[in-house]
């Protein structure tokens, strides 16, 4: 029988508690589990554990204490015993400080006054009472003799958040105003001060301590509202998954803030509906059954439930969050053939090219090592003529020819192929039968080329052979041992078309001369590409090349060498080394011999070779200077082949001017043009010829000019002499600009005095003074010239200050209207002014033949 340990007695502070716990303990004799139950009461309610909680708000007001009755059962007897729990309402205390009462030597009393000690006052949050509610009352034995007054002083009072706490300054009664919220602020410190009516202290200041006592007023909060987890796949029981959390802002150390986990559904149910728990404390997830296959079920979801009270579900506050397993894959699947034969084909002697596709089924996780297959074969290519490459995106074997086959040697093959994952199977898998399979790879003919034998081929012979001459013969087999085809021959490449070939039996023969020294030959080598083509369909066709080595004969005569060089007009030192060139090999071509040609005879008059050894000779100058110029010395070479060849060769000498360094100057380059002095001198002289040519050509074009504007002066007045006048440049203003007095043409003897008029000026230019005398012009030296006239005038208008800036020539010029001159006729000497002679004018020469006759005859 359950035996209560003690009687419950529980003392509230104040009324209007709400689910305030009460710890009920008790003995058993037979140590099983006890029920308890609360009697007939709704206010109240019991645990399995024994905890009394209260259901509603207690109102104890007129009531002393309030009675609870408990009832235990045993389980098996079914028999129970009650116990009663008394709930009691404590008055709040009036607190006096604290006195001691201390015996003296003489017996007498004197009491000693401590400080105040209160203490903590625990309010529970979220109260529904009416505010302000009474706490506790403090006060001072002082108070008996004179007034004091009270106050309290710290956050919640008079500091943030102020006006949470008063107090009576005269009864000292300390309230609290309005609900309190542990989660904001789980406790206050305060400080009462007692002081008289003048405000001087009368107590020490005490420490008030209020706790704010925690109700379940807050539900658990997930972290995260959902929970991402993976575990492989096969996993045994009791694997870790992953860990869920959840958060109560309500005190932990109270079964208010006590969390426990519960899962609440798992989807999908296979292939059990629990294949997970969890621990209720710590939120860790695990496996509790065998059976996890990712290729069955990828993921599953729980719905996990918090639950504070400790997970009390009646009473408990709880919330939800979604967790996601996913299960993770592991090769726990092989690949297998999706059939036990392949077959495939191929061309002989072809290679990179796909036979067949394997194709293979893989369970696990695409993409993944333990999906992605690696194939090998293991028998039936013992030559290594393939390879089994794996396509990334299908998975596929790509069979492949990597040498190539002979169809008239292998027609097929048979390959056993094995078919593996990049990583090894899980512990446990076995390989099955389906993971291996036979390929038939069939190989087809086609018509191959014919083959030279051997290729290249090589012979030797002398150059020097004549066209004709028999070589060798070149032929091709075909490969094609299963075709009767015919096979002809051509030539392909042949640079210097030496050779031929015979298209039926490929005879090869010359039909020009072989010569080493042609520049297609290389290090005596000379490559010919002949072609063999079949009948076969389509034709194949190969090629053979022909390497011919030339042996050397002594066809070739040396030569000078260098051919050319060069030599000052004075040489010091006068001889020149030279060497001769012989496109011939030893023993065709050195040691030579050296020797000056007979003719011309001055060759040997002015030179001398002497032989310096086999290979270089000398070359001496006989005579001390040379002119300038360009010498051309015959030299004859003889070379030391059997029946030896002799060449006379010119060797090109280039005498110039040179510096005291011994270089050539400027006229080394009228030496290099190839230029002699004969040839300069006759340059120089053709130029001299073409200068005189030009100025005398220039000479006749003045003299020409000269007598066209002399003619110009005496021509018929009948003719045009306006167009010609106006031949000249005239730099004037203009017709009217040039009206000048033409009088001074007549000879100044001749005329009249009234006629003669002093200066020559423009009709426009007004002279500055009135009656301005021009100064006189001296008399023609010889009377009649009028050539000499016109040069005096002009001398005079010259060194005139008052002439305008033209040229006084040009008064001539103008024969228009408005002209004191009027006409030439002027000239006459019928005018005004007198008779003049003018038969001296048919001794000028013909040219003036015209003028006398104008103005030398009569009146008519």
């Amino acid at each position: 029988f359950p035996v209560w340990s003690h009687c419950l007695s529980v003392w509230f502070v104040y009324s209007g508690l709400y689910n305030i716990a009460i710890y009920v303990s008790f003995m058993d004799c037979g140590g099983e589990k006890v029920w308890f139950d609360v009697g007939d009461s709704s206010a109240f309610r019991v645990s399995e554990n024994g905890v009394v909680y209260t259901l509603k708000c207690l109102s104890l007001s007129g009531k002393e204490e309030v009675v609870v009755i408990i009832y235990a059962q045993d389980p098996q007897s079914k028999q129970v015993k009650p116990s009663n729990a008394t709930l009691t309402q404590r008055v709040p205390e009036i607190l006096f400080p604290w006195h001691s009462v201390v015996v003296r030597g003489d017996g007498t009393l004197k009491r000693v006054k401590r400080d105040w000690v209160i203490p903590p006052i625990n309010v529970p949050e979220n109260s529904r009472g009416q505010f302000p509610e009474d706490l506790v009352r403090i006060r001072s034995d002082r108070d008996k003799n004179r007034m004091l007054r009270y106050s309290v002083t710290g956050p919640g009072a008079d500091q943030p958040p102020t006006g949470i706490f008063i107090i009576n300054p005269i009864s000292g009664q300390l309230s609290v105003t309005k609900p309190l919220d542990r989660e904001h602020i789980s406790n206050f410190h305060l400080r009462a001060h007692a002081v008289d009516l003048n405000g001087n202290q009368v107590e020490n200041p005490i420490d008030i301590v209020i706790n704010v006592i925690d109700q379940n007023d807050n539900r658990p909060e997930f972290t995260h509202t959902i929970f991402n987890g993976s575990v492989p796949e096969g996993s045994k029981p009791g694997s870790f998954v992953m860990t869920v959390t959840a958060e109560d802002k309500d005190d932990p150390k109270t079964a208010n803030g006590m969390l426990r986990y519960k899962i609440l559904s798992q989807n999908p149910q296979s292939p059990s509906s629990n294949m997970f728990t969890i621990n209720n404390k710590t939120g860790d997830i695990i496996t509790v059954a065998a059976g996890l296959d990712r290729e069955k079920v990828t993921q599953y979801t729980l719905i996990i439930q918090a639950t504070d009270m400790e997970g009390n579900p009646t009473y408990g506050l709880s919330n939800t969050a979604t967790t996601v397993i996913r299960i993770t894959d592991v090769n726990d699947n092989p690949p297998e053939f999706t059939t036990d034969t392949f077959f495939g084909e191929i061309h002989e002697n072809r290679v990179n090219v796909i036979v067949a596709n394997l194709t293979v089924t893989d369970k696990d996780q695409p993409h993944t090592p333990a999906w992605s297959a690696v194939y090998r074969i293991i028998a039936g290519d013992p030559t290594g003529r393939f390879s089994i490459p794996t396509d990334p995106t299908t998975n596929e074997g790509l069979l492949t020819v990597v040498k190539p086959i002979d169809f008239e040697l292998t027609r097929s093959f048979m390959l056993t192929v094995e078919a593996e994952n990049e990583v090894p199977l899980a512990r446990g898998i076995h390989l099955p039968r389906q993971s291996t399979a036979t390929v038939s790879v069939r190989i087809l003919d086609i018509n191959e080329s014919p083959e030279f034998s051997p290729n290249p081929k090589s012979i030797k012979l002398e150059e020097g052979l004549p066209a004709g001459s028999l070589l060798t013969t070149f032929t091709a087999q075909d490969p094609d041992r299963f075709m009767r085809q015919t096979i002809r021959y051509s030539k392909m490449y042949d640079p210097a078309n030496w050779l031929e070939i015979d298209p039926v039996n490929g005879r090869i023969s010359t039909i020009a001369i072989l010569d080493r020294e042609s520049p297609y030959v290389k290090n005596n080598l000379y490559n010919v590409t002949f072609m063999a083509s079949d009948n076969g369909v389509p034709p194949a066709s190969g090629t053979g090349t022909l390497q011919m080595y030339l042996l050397d004969i002594n066809d070739n005569a040396p030569h000078v060498f260098p051919p050319e060089v060069e030599m000052c007009e004075k040489p010091d030192p006068n001889a020149i080394n030279i060497t001769a060139n012989d496109p011939d090999l030893n023993p065709n071509a050195g040691p030579f011999a050296f020797e000056l040609a007979n003719r011309p005879s001055d060759i040997r008059r002015n030179w001398t070779l002497s032989r310096l050894n086999g290979e270089h000779a000398q070359l001496r100058l006989r005579i001390g200077s040379l002119a300038s110029g360009i010498y051309e010395i015959p030299v004859m070479i003889t070379d030391s082949g059997n029946l030896p060849m002799s060449n006379i060769s010119y060797l090109r000498v280039k005498v110039c001017q040179c510096d005291h360094h011994g270089d050539c100057v400027d006229m080394e380059r009228i030496i290099a043009a190839g230029l002699g002095t004969g040839a300069i001198i006759a340059i120089l002289i053709c130029i001299i010829i073409l200068l005189v040519l030009v100025l005398l050509f220039v000479m006749w074009m003045k003299r020409r000019d000269k007598e066209r504007q002399a003619k110009q002066l005496l021509i018929d007045p009948e003719d045009d002499v306006r167009d010609n006048i106006l031949k000249y440049d005239e730099e004037g203003g203009g017709e009217e600009d040039q009206d000048y007095d033409l009088s001074q043409l007549q000879q100044p003897d001749a005329l009249e005095p009234e006629c003669v008029k002093v200066g020559i000026r423009r009709l426009d230019e007004r002279p500055l003074h009135h009656e301005h005398q021009y100064p006189l012009r001296s008399a023609a030296p010889h009377p009649g010239d009028i050539g000499d006239f016109i040069h005096e005038g002009l001398k005079a208008a010259d060194n005139d200050p008052t002439a305008p800036p033209y040229d006084s020539l040009l008064v001539f010029d103008y024969e228009g209207s408005g002209s004191t001159a009027g006409s030439l006729s002027s000239l006459h000497s019928s005018s005004s002014c007198g008779d003049q002679d003018y038969d001296y004018l048919g001794d000028w020469g013909p040219r003036f033949h015209k003028l006398a006759d104008l103005y030398g005859g009569g009146d008519d």
